[in-house]
């Protein structure tokens, strides 16, 4: 085989598989292999007419049908399987080289491999990629951490096959240094954790307290989408909710069991916050409303635990309801996103990253699944003001959230009042009443500490540090 493939894709469920063919419908020679050749042998045959394919029947071969540099982007699963692969191939290849990891790895692995490849001289970049399968086929956005220079090597690949905002802009960048583009990725996972659980909230309210079906509930939430939330999200939720089963003519999300799963994404994400001790409870507790819907055992066992009665309001205040609901529902998206954003701040100190924080939006704005209207305005506030300590001090945000606060308090409120978990409002809310506290109950958490362990303590009229002998004489000691 002549080495004449300008890229290589080794992978081809069905991410790799589209993200192959997104690179031959663009121009792109695509040496592909799959560890089931049959798997490689289909999607030769069934997408002929949409560009150039070099199949390979070994890693050695597609390997060898690559020009030089060569750029081998991997689609296989994180973890184990990535390293097995990365460990085949780093023998076949030559100083230069890049190996692109496409996969959601988590972003300590990323940054492990890339240290790894680059004692050998290789150049290897992880790649976030969001989209899902119709964006790896029509354009993704994407989010390669690794070196300038390998950046600059795939750029125009990159560049191609991204999808494109509503100014033109392809929505690729380069994200920073070793496992950066994976963290970035790892935090969009997050929000969107978050952003979900928010519209479900909203929904479930909407139906529990406003009484509006499904199908109305649908026509709602595609007003909803003409203002500021509009979004990817929002535009398959109406779908969802417009949608009838086809054998009983019931709405279809009445008919699917109410236990979410998860790939770990946004577990990774609470996690690492909690390691970094950066607060995103909006992201932790769509992650653990999701784990709570999973233990349908546990939930049954409680089910005759005693609660408010619920009631359903007259039609005359539903309406209002809806446009609280619709109040509390951005609130806690901004919430949800200065979170992720802080978190994004947070690691980019921590590693030595340099975020862009701004272009960060403006690579989300197509493509990727948490797309929407308002990200233009994240980007605004940054270029405003680089060093901004959260997305909550940029006035338009703050007063949005001033003007929404009613509203919103009303929603959690009645929530509440009738028994209805709404975990990702609430605590949006608690978030934000939280920073703009005067005085936080964490002096009495000290003084707890202090007793029990000598923790010590700081005082506010004071330099230093102190311990007070709580049980004693009760005097109070310098440190």
């Amino acid at each position: 085989m002549p080495a004449s493939a300008h890229v290589g894709v080794t992978g081809l469920a069905v991410m790799g598989r589209n993200l192959a063919r997104n690179l031959a419908r663009n121009g792109f020679a695509v040496a592909v292999h799959n560890r089931t050749l049959a798997r490689t042998e289909s999607l030769v045959e069934e997408c002929k007419g949409e560009g150039t394919f070099l199949p390979a029947r070994d890693l050695p071969g597609f390997v060898a049908a690559l020009e030089r540099p060569r750029k081998i982007i991997i689609m296989v699963k994180a973890g184990g399987p990535t390293d097995a692969v990365i460990e085949e191939l780093v023998p076949l290849l030559e100083p230069g080289d890049i190996v692109v990891d496409g996969g959601n790895a988590h972003f300590a692995d990323t940054r492990r491999r890339e240290a790894a490849l680059r004692q050998r001289h290789l150049n290897f970049v992880g790649a976030g990629i969001s989209g899902g399968e119709e964006g790896a086929l029509n354009g993704p956005s994407i989010m390669p951490g690794g070196s300038i220079e390998a950046y600059a090597a795939l750029a125009p690949m990159l560049e191609a096959i991204a999808a494109k905002a509503p100014d033109g802009t392809p929505t690729v960048a380069h994200i920073g240094p070793d496992g950066a583009g994976h963290f970035v990725k790892m935090v969009h996972n997050g929000i969107e954790y978050a952003d979900m659980q928010l519209i479900a909230e909203a929904y479930d309210l909407l139906r529990s307290v406003a009484g509006y079906e499904p199908r109305h509930i649908a026509q709602i939430i595609r007003k909803w989408r003409v203002g500021r939330l509009d979004s990817y999200l929002i535009e398959i939720t109406a779908e969802v909710l417009d949608h009838a089963d086809p054998a009983t003519g019931a709405p279809l999300v009445d008919l699917i069991v109410d236990a979410a799963e998860q790939k770990g994404t946004g577990r990774w994400t609470v996690q690492v916050a909690l390691d970094l001790g950066t607060p995103v409870s909006g992201i932790a507790e769509a992650v653990f409303s999701r784990a709570i819907s999973g233990h349908r055992d546990l939930r049954q066992a409680a089910a005759s635990l005693p609660g408010p009665a619920r009631s359903t309001l007259a039609a005359s205040e539903a309406d209002h309801f809806a446009d609280q609901v619709e109040q509390a529902l951005y609130a806690s998206k901004i919430i949800a996103y200065a979170q992720g954003w802080h978190l994004l701040t947070t690691a980019s100190q921590e590693y030595g990253w340099n975020l862009d924080l701004g272009e960060i939006a403006a690579i989300w704005r197509a493509g990727s699944i948490v797309r929407a209207a308002f990200l233009d305005r994240i980007t605004a506030a940054y270029a405003a003001a680089p060093d901004l300590p959260t997305l909550l001090a940029d006035r338009s945000f703050a007063k949005e959230l001033g003007d929404a606060q009613s509203d919103w308090r009303s929603v959690v409120a009645l929530a509440a009042a009738q028994g209805i978990p709404a975990p990702g409002f609430s605590a949006a809310l608690a978030y934000y009443d939280a920073l703009r506290a005067p005085r936080l109950p964490a002096a009495l958490l000290q003084a707890q500490r202090d007793y029990f362990g000598a923790h010590t303590y700081r005082r506010i009229d004071r330099t230093g540090t102190f311990h007070t002998l709580w049980a004693g004489d009760r005097s109070e000691q310098q440190s």
